[in-house]
Formats: structure tokens, sequence, C-alpha cells
């Protein structure tokens, strides 16, 4: 967990969520669509760099919903949490 909040306080960039293992999900905050997607890092990485700010601040503004076209659109970060990942992290 220390090992993300790290990551936090520098402020991620595309890489980084990439390397971690993240993922990022926008979701359309219009109550009747309430549209979701995951987010492709690699692609993102790929147009605006791979050391380009992913903080939410950075991305909300460049997103809108596929499926009504609003902006209203927040992110959520996932942390890897397949068993390997969580054996790392406690050091076995």
């Amino acid at each position: 967990m220390a090992h993300y909040i790290g990551w936090m306080a520098k402020g991620w960039t595309f890489q980084s969520l990439i390397d971690a293992k993240m993922t990022v999900t926008a979701f359309c905050q219009w109550s009747p669509c309430n549209h979701s997607q995951k987010l492709d890092l690699a692609q993102l990485r790929d147009c605006y760099g791979p050391d380009s700010p992913a903080m939410a601040d950075d991305l909300i503004p460049l997103l809108k919903c596929n499926r009504c076209g609003g902006t209203a659109v927040g992110v959520i970060y996932t942390p890897d949490t397949s068993r390997n990942a969580y054996g790392k992290a406690k050091g076995s």
C-alpha cells in the first residue's frame, strides 16, 4: 500500500500506472446513462507520452462518455489485487 501512496504523492504517470498494473475505469456521472469503461493505458501512453501526468485532474478534462457524450465523468483507480501482487507487497 505504501508503494502506491508514494506514487500518488509524486503524481501518477501513464507509465507508472502500467508498471504498477493499475486499472483506471472511467464512469459517466449522468445517472440515466451510468456507463463505465476501463481506460486503455497503453494507448493513452502512446498518445500523450509515458511521463504525462495521469492523475484524475489531468484525465477528466480529456474524457467524455462513449455512450451519451456527456462530460461529467469520474475515474476510479484500482491497484493490482492478484494473489501474486499481494504476496510481493507483504514480502512473501
